[in-house]
């Protein structure tokens, strides 16, 4: 993954200077607590691959961080992992600064905690009788941090700023077909009016999307290094994958946030990371899904604790359809037939999470199908024969990006041994996996975020042609399910439509989908009011106990 934007933005005049990285321990220290992390987890994954009981259950973590109100002021200090020098602050075109755009920007429409599609800088919004034209009316009193109130202009500007070529945003992809940016209007200063290519009744659910955070009018040269908007935080510094610094933003249109700052800090190593939370150096992990191990380390320990985000990603091993074997469908669906999703659920994460079934739409979301082909060895074995494939043996990448990844692509070796299926489990380097391995290899493992809504999860990631298609999958009848379901005004008809394109999904696509992960978060003991949906958190709320 790569972005385009320059590698420096300067500080606000008179503000504070950009933080240092802190003074992250050295190997030694902390050895106590690395080594203990280090032994259960290789004696979990080990009891694990041999089908005896785990060590612990995952009950035994909590389930939610610190309760009660934090103080008001204080600086939180975020750990999260370094990102490419090219990385901006650009919504439109931002593949990895997700706390700052939490922090800095709105969107038009927001997914709610409850999956359901909540007000943000739109207060409303309604189609016309066919569904093909969309009106927004627009929050009053908005300022952007520069003082500049917020109009349907810049909402405007958004959204032609996301479709132009030049940008390279990944939401082009989702939003071009439906949207001529030449056609946008803005009949007042608080309407936007959206008129579509084709009749779609999921709209303004697209608008979600983290790329989707509205910035000014006339800002795209210089949003990448300012990152003015209208969030609850406005920029003092940011280095493209290194430190950096936000203050609250007094005059948000939602109140004050409880925090006076939030200050990051780019940390390459996992362990690293880890041990500048339990020696109370940082606040909170981010971007990261701590191990079974670790997690327990940091929940026994005095100063930091766990909280879990329920189903919070999910874990993928995508076989590339362009490459051989995964070109022959039968092959597909036997490297699905051959494994037990609950085994990879039970080693990989200790059952902290849902099984997959190959279906990457969550089972908390309304139009979720719950039906799957079955666990079938033999039947793999018998699909395999018939593809002529029956000594198959593949290379699958992994790496030490995420914890998760190496403990799932062993977990998965060993079970689809049963099909006379043989893996090569490949371990590549962390800061190249997502330029030289993913979308490169033909099997290899991968994880993404849930709260995308339905609409945008099968658009996005499976359609053909999608610059997100992981598994470069094209299969026609597929799309124009998509198409129909767009088209549905009828909401049962719809969910019956997208129910079908998971099917086609499981039976025909190339992702392999084990689980749903409950995602680990290291926090101090001192944070309050943490709320994770989506990759984002409350940043109104967050606050530290002691500030």
């Amino acid at each position: 993954m790569s972005d385009t934007s320059p590698r420096h933005a300067p500080g606000a005049a008179g503000t504070p200077p950009t933080p240092r990285a802190p003074g992250i321990p050295r190997r030694s220290l902390l050895a106590g607590a690395a080594a203990s992390s280090a032994a259960l987890g290789a004696s979990w994954l080990l009891s694990g691959c041999s089908g005896a009981a785990s060590a612990s259950p995952t009950d035994a973590l909590p389930t939610a961080g610190p309760t009660g109100r934090p103080d008001r002021g204080g600086t939180l200090r975020i750990a999260r992992p370094p990102a490419s020098e090219a990385e901006t602050l650009d919504p439109a075109s931002s593949l990895s600064a997700y706390e700052y755009l939490g922090a800095l920007y709105n969107r038009l429409v927001r997914i709610g905690p409850d999956g359901a599609l909540a007000p943000d800088l739109a207060e409303s919004w309604e189609p016309d009788d066919k569904v093909r034209t969309w009106t927004f009316r627009l929050r009053r009193g908005v300022t952007f941090h520069n003082g500049r109130a917020f109009t349907s202009a810049d909402a405007a500007y958004t959204l032609r700023h996301i479709l132009d070529p030049k940008t390279a945003s990944p939401q082009a992809g989702v939003l071009a077909p439906l949207v001529d940016p030449k056609k946008l209007r803005t009949p007042d200063a608080h309407t936007l009016v959206v008129p579509l290519k084709s009749p779609n009744a999921e709209f303004p659910s697209l608008l979600t999307n983290y790329n989707c955070y509205v910035i000014p009018d006339g800002s795209a040269a210089s949003i990448g290094r300012t990152g003015i908007g209208t969030g609850p935080f406005k920029l003092v510094s940011f280095t493209a994958a290194g430190p950096g610094r936000i203050a609250a933003y007094p005059d948000h249109w939602a109140g004050r946030p409880v925090l006076d700052a939030i200050d990051f800090y780019s940390v390459a190593d996992m362990q690293a990371r880890s041990n500048a939370l339990l020696a109370g150096q940082v606040d909170l992990l981010s971007q990261t899904n701590l191990d079974f191990a670790t997690a327990r380390v940091v929940a026994n320990s005095s100063r930091a604790t766990v909280a879990r985000a329920k189903n919070a990603q999910w874990y993928v091993l995508p076989m590339l359809t362009t490459e051989k074997p995964f070109t022959d469908v039968r092959v597909r669906q036997a490297m699905k037939l051959a494994y037990d999703p609950e085994h990879v659920l039970k080693v990989a994460l200790q059952g902290a999470g849902t099984v997959g079934w190959d279906n990457p739409v969550p089972p908390t979301d309304p139009g979720h199908l719950a039906t799957h082909p079955a666990h079938d060895p033999e039947k793999a074995r018998h699909l395999l024969k018939q593809a002529g494939q029956e000594r198959l043996a593949v290379d699958l990448y992994t790496s030490s990006y995420d914890p998760i990844f190496t403990p799932m692509a062993l977990a998965y070796q060993e079970s689809a041994k049963r099909a006379g299926i043989r893996i090569r489990v490949k371990t590549a380097a962390a800061d190249s996996y997502y330029t030289q391995i993913w979308m490169k290899k033909p099997l290899m493992a991968t994880y993404w975020y849930t709260g995308r809504p339905i609409d945008q999860l099968l658009n996005q990631v499976f359609r053909g042609g999608s610059s997100y298609n992981e598994t470069a999958w094209a299969d026609k009848d597929f799309d124009a399910l998509l198409d129909r379901a767009r088209r549905e005004t009828d909401d049962a008809r719809r969910r019956e439509l997208y129910q079908q394109a998971q099917t086609a999904v499981v039976e025909r696509g190339g992702a392999i989908t084990p689980m749903f992960a409950d995602r680990l978060v290291g926090i101090s003991r001192k944070v309050r009011g943490y709320a994770e949906h989506g990759f984002e958190f409350d940043y109104l709320g967050i606050g530290l106990k002691g500030a």
